[in-house]
């Protein structure tokens, strides 16, 4: 909120949470009930005019967080962080009072039942409207704001969000809404005046504020320069992403709505306007130092990308789908779709450590698919590509991430080094890291431990062999598994190997997400489960205890952090991609992938050295 919150700052259903939409449910079942008796579409259509609002504006919140990781025409580099993110949550509180404008506008005002879909009239009325207007009460108004009594109670709020995202365009308390509203509803009773209203120029204005408030907070340039060259007098006419970010940054200046041409009469346009417009179009794609390459996990991961549903994004998803997002089977399906016909990888985030510039980039297939034979020659491809890529763009690390979850699938670029032994990009899946931190997750004085693998992975048998020579029983609950890691370990260290058919007694599990109900139903009530895999077993036992999959607390140096890495809580990096940083850190010149490892104790003090922290103890 503002510094010093003022009257009416709360909206009214903020104490609703998620069941805020509810204040809409008796309108949109009397619109239903009123079409099905006479067939009056103007009411019901209100509906899918919000729906279509909140589609318009979450794609431009998907784009310019897609756009700014990239980092082509962004405009403001500093980061956004968990704090701007939470602020910004209630975005959709400004659709939900159109919808209630709508709603009892419609059902008090008789002469907005029989509307004309459209009269060319009621345009050049709501340009001029807007024009004059609009935009003069505006700028005289969001000046006012920033008198430090208003901004203090109001609209400091919103200029919280020095970097801006589409989303920050509606971040307000609720009496300075109202009041844009107040404003934004002169064209409206113009047309009504002038008896040239229509359905067309009522909703096309609304979807034009949107447009214009998104674009000016999208942190990255949107018009080119060729625009401005046609026709020289549209600079005052129009403002850019880079004119509106200026007001966010030096806040006294650039005051105008969507038109300059205000701030030029009344001397508040700011003198870097036309620069920082310019050094915005120039500035090219970043160059990352580090790529942690990863993939989608479950269907509805899609939702959980940093580049989808930001209050989802925020925080971490869970194995189980939430209940509303069922209720959006058709997008998902269109997604998985899609995941069949584009065959690119796309950047989703961007990171700073220290000077290290980092990004994550997705490959666009789901977890399911990976295990797909007739889609792995596929995948195979589509990492290779990116290897590829990230070498031409002298990415000096590619963590692997997530794809260390099948050795079969490239090796985990093994096949690749052999194939193109000049690649200067290091490959790193992290294996010696993620060993590393289930090895100091082990509680202290712990003298036996079981270890679930499903299938003898390099971090299976490498944690295996490290709790052998450190003189901890391992106890496999497996013939095979017991016999393929007796086969590769020496006598010495096969001596703390223990195959165990009866009930086992540790409280101390070592496990991957292949970790079955039965399986876990023979572990003794208090069972701390420790996962080794980078995804986590389903949680079947209220009785006992699951930690993270291996990852670490980020220090507070790793930069623009403002989603959360699949399932981990806020600010914890999965193991493999903090492996990725601290090899390109130290400069490590070796590849970290097939059967290599690296030195366990090593990673773990550099991790530590860096500022990584382990995961408190706690319950996940």
């Amino acid at each position: 909120m503002a510094s010093k919150p003022g009257i009416l700052s709360e909206w009214p259903w903020a104490n609703l949470g998620n069941f805020k939409y509810l204040v809409l449910a008796p309108f949109v079942g009397h619109s239903i009930y009123s079409f099905l008796r006479d067939g009056d579409i103007g009411y019901i259509a209100i509906l899918p005019f919000l729906l279509f609002r909140f589609i318009h504006n979450q794609i431009w919140i998907s784009l310019s967080r897609h756009r700014t990781a990239k980092g082509n025409n962004r405009i403001v580099d500093r980061s956004i962080e968990f704090d701007q993110v939470d602020r910004e949550n209630n975005w959709d509180d400004q659709i939900i009072f159109n919808g209630l404008l709508y709603y009892v506008g419609y059902l008090r005002m008789e002469q907005v039942h029989h509307l004309p879909l459209w009269r060319s009239g009621g345009f050049i009325v709501t340009a001029l409207a807007h024009i004059g207007p609009v935009e003069f009460i505006y700028y005289w108004f969001h000046r006012a704001l920033h008198h430090h009594f208003l901004y203090s109670r109001y609209h400091s709020h919103h200029h919280s969000s020095i970097v801006t995202q589409p989303i920050s365009a509606f971040i307000h308390p609720f009496a300075e809404v109202a009041s844009y509203y107040a404003i934004f509803a002169v064209p409206v009773i113009a047309t009504e005046l002038t008896g040239t209203t229509s359905i067309a120029t009522i909703t096309l204005y609304v979807i034009f504020t949107d447009f214009m408030n998104n674009l000016g907070h999208c942190n990255f340039e949107v018009i080119p320069k060729w625009i401005f060259s046609l026709f020289p007098p549209l600079k005052y006419l129009i403002y850019t992403s880079s004119y509106h970010s200026l007001h966010h940054t030096q806040f006294r200046t650039n005051y105008s709505l969507f038109m300059p041409i205000y701030d030029y009469i009344f001397g508040t346009m700011d003198k870097s306007s036309d620069t920082l417009y310019e050094k915005s179009l120039e500035k090219k794609a970043e160059l990352p130092h580090v790529v942690h390459l990863t993939h989608l996990t479950t269907l509805q991961s899609i939702y959980h990308l940093r580049l989808g549903f930001s209050s989802l994004a925020s925080k971490p998803h869970m194995t189980s789908s939430k209940w509303y997002l069922w209720l959006m089977w058709p997008v998902t399906l269109w997604s998985i779709l899609i995941t069949w016909i584009y065959s690119h990888t796309f950047v989703i985030e961007r990171n700073l450590f220290k000077d290290l510039k980092l990004q994550t980039w997705a490959i666009p297939k789901f977890r399911k698919q990976y295990f797909s034979q007739w889609q792995r020659k596929s995948i195979n491809n589509l990492i290779k590509e990116a290897i590829m890529e990230a070498d031409q763009k002298g990415v000096k690390v590619l963590s692997l991430g997530l794809l260390n979850q099948d050795e079969k699938l490239n090796n985990n670029g093994e096949i690749c080094i052999r194939k193109h032994p000049e690649l200067k990009v290091k490959l790193v899946d992290g294996s010696s890291l993620v060993v590393a931190v289930v090895l100091n997750s082990i509680p202290k004085g712990t003298s036996q431990v079981v270890l679930q693998a499903g299938r003898l992975s390099k971090v299976a048998n490498a944690i295996a062999l490290a709790l052998c020579q450190r003189g901890i029983q391992v106890i496999t609950l497996d013939e095979e598994e017991y016999k393929g890691l007796k086969a590769r370990f020496t006598p010495e260290a096969a001596a703390n190997l223990v195959l165990l058919k009866s009930t086992c007694v540790s409280k101390t599990w070592l496990v991957d997400d292949g970790l079955s109900e039965d399986e876990q139903l023979k572990a003794p009530k208090g069972t701390l489960f420790i996962p080794y895999s980078p995804f986590p077993p389903k949680k079947v036992r209220e009785d006992c205890f699951y930690l993270s999959t291996p990852a670490m607390i980020c220090p507070k140096h790793v930069q623009n952090v403002d989603s959360c890495e699949n399932w981990l809580p806020r600010r914890v990096m999965s193991a493999s991609r903090i492996a990725g940083i601290l090899h390109a850190f130290e400069g490590w010149n070796e590849h970290e992938c097939g059967d290599m490892m690296f030195d366990i104790d090593k990673v773990w003090k550099a991790s530590l050295d860096h500022g990584f922290s382990p995961l408190d103890v706690e319950i996940m």
